[in-house]
């Protein structure tokens, strides 16, 4: 296996293990042995755990940000409808069986406070979502602390949905971003 394959195969092996698991529960030889990607590739094409896991979430926030960009210019037309297009692809994040929380919510918590490059990614990957509501509440006019309050509500639902394994947080999340976007309308 050359080196590419062998890389998207860990990187695949290693989000779906650390999504399942945990970061911390999950190590490289169970990372090796579900990957089927020998211990010396492994460890080639990653040297340490520590690399592996920033090459994951910075896989998981391109993703994130390409697919939440594009579920927006596809479904909404104009910024207040974009704007609740977030919490509508929440909802179907949430409703997918392998959903067990955010990403970089839970990397953090486990090793934000030890890690900071997985603490700069997650914070990062946090503002990116801040400034594509800022977009669209900026072309709204509304007051700029209004993308701050929206993001939090998506983080929040994010927070919750991952913990009661329930997509409702999102439609919770985003009526009380339709009260704030109604309310900031000139």
């Amino acid at each position: 296996m050359d080196a590419e394959a062998a890389e998207l195969k860990l990187l695949d092996t290693a989000e779906r293990l650390f999504d399942e698991r945990g970061v911390q529960s999950v190590g490289m030889d169970a990372i090796r042995t579900a990957s089927g990607v020998s211990l010396k590739r492994l460890y080639q094409v990653f040297p340490s755990k520590d690399l592996l896991v920033e090459a994951v979430l910075r896989r998981r926030d391109e993703t994130v940000r390409a697919a939440l960009t594009a579920h927006g210019a596809r479904v909404a037309d104009g910024p207040y409808e974009r704007a609740l297009a977030v919490f509508d692809w929440l909802a179907g994040w949430f409703a997918e069986p392998e959903f067990r929380g955010c990403a970089f919510i839970n990397t953090f918590g486990e090793l934000g406070g030890v890690a900071p490059a997985v603490a700069t990614i997650a914070r990062d990957h946090k503002e990116a979502l801040r400034a594509y509501l800022a977009e669209q509440t900026d072309a709204l006019g509304a007051p700029p602390v209004l993308a701050d309050q929206l993001a939090l509500l998506a983080n929040g639902a994010m927070a919750v949905a991952g913990i009661t394994g329930s997509p409702e947080p999102a439609a919770q999340a985003r009526a009380a971003a339709r009260v704030l976007l109604d309310a900031a309308r000139p």
